[in-house]
């Protein structure tokens, strides 16, 4: 499945584009850059200060989202349980054997993602961490159903590359993985991922772009089953959507993706939702670009 090349991103970390999927895993901006403002600081890990936390990581690819992950509880004595999901070993391999991915972490990390590499599971006194491999939609259901996350990294390439992690049979699963007070967290600004999260009971917040990403209107969705709005005014990392974002959820990129048994194609995923767009009365997303002189480069799905 994969045939990776690696990319330098500007940011001066390695990253890697996956020929298959026709698609970089990081921005060009920067791997660990992009790790943090759109991962680790939507988390706010503060709030696990020296307790314990359960984490699923989807779509694990080289580990930069676990790796910040870890590096940050290290430094708080935090205590975690981690399930990733991820269908190729071959991107932890490459990061493990790149100097660059080791160097931006405390030790511990490449200790512990050796060990699960080698063996899918890791324990000592502050970390158990475990990763499954295969399809992400099949491997969600070997985690205990009695396991709830306080975070959901999910993190696989965009819904028109890889719609099968994007569908809402598959979100569905995923939500009900959710602590009620839980983050759901994702790159995607995607229409039709939000709407199918707001469908499914979840508040949809935007993360806020940093001052190096300007141009760039959202830097992804932080989703929140029960979420107390006193708590928005210390969150600086993210934000109620905007009319502009709030419109783009009545456009016809927000009819979802759909995968009724969970086991189409990639290509029967993206006709059915095809077919569906061209009988909706909905906006068209083209409409919508122009009323807010938005072009395709400045969101992804």
């Amino acid at each position: 499945m994969s045939e990776l090349v690696e990319v330098l991103t500007k940011d001066g970390s390695y990253s890697l584009k996956s020929v298959f999927f026709k698609e970089n895993f990081h921005s060009l901006f920067g791997a660990v850059d992009e790790t943090k403002i759109k991962f680790t600081d939507p988390s706010d890990l503060y709030r696990f200060k020296g307790k314990s936390l359960n984490v699923l990581d989807i779509c694990f690819g080289l580990g930069y989202n676990s790796a910040s992950l870890i590096n940050e509880l290290i430094k708080q004595n935090s205590y975690l349980n981690l399930y990733a999901l991820e269908i190729d070993k071959k991107p932890l391999e490459y990061a493990l054997g790149n100097k660059s991915f080791q160097k931006s972490w405390n030790p511990q990390v490449k200790k512990i993602f050796e060990i699960l590499h080698k063996n899918n599971y890791f324990e000592d006194q502050f970390f158990k961490c475990r990763i499954l491999w295969g399809d992400a939609r099949k491997e969600i259901n070997i985690i205990p159903e009695a396991n709830k996350f306080d975070l959901i990294y999910l993190d696989g390439f965009s819904p028109q590359k890889c719609p099968q992690v994007w569908s809402i049979e598959f979100l569905s699963k995923v939500t009900q993985k959710l602590n009620p007070k839980g983050y759901l967290i994702t790159y995607s600004s995607s229409a039709a991922v939000r709407k199918t999260l707001r469908n499914l009971g979840l508040k949809i917040f935007t993360i806020k772009p940093s001052s190096k990403y300007k141009t760039f209107w959202s830097q992804g969705t932080v989703a929140i089953a029960n979420f107390d709005e006193n708590e928005m005014m210390v969150n600086s990392n993210f934000e109620k959507l905007s009319v502009m974002e709030e419109e783009h959820l009545l456009t016809k990129a927000s009819i979802p993706y759909r995968d009724i048994n969970l086991n189409s194609t990639k290509e029967d995923i993206i006709k059915r939702r095809l077919d569906e767009q061209l009988l909706s009365n909905l906006l068209s997303t083209k409409e919508w670009r122009k009323k807010w002189g938005m072009t395709k480069s400045a969101f992804k799905g």
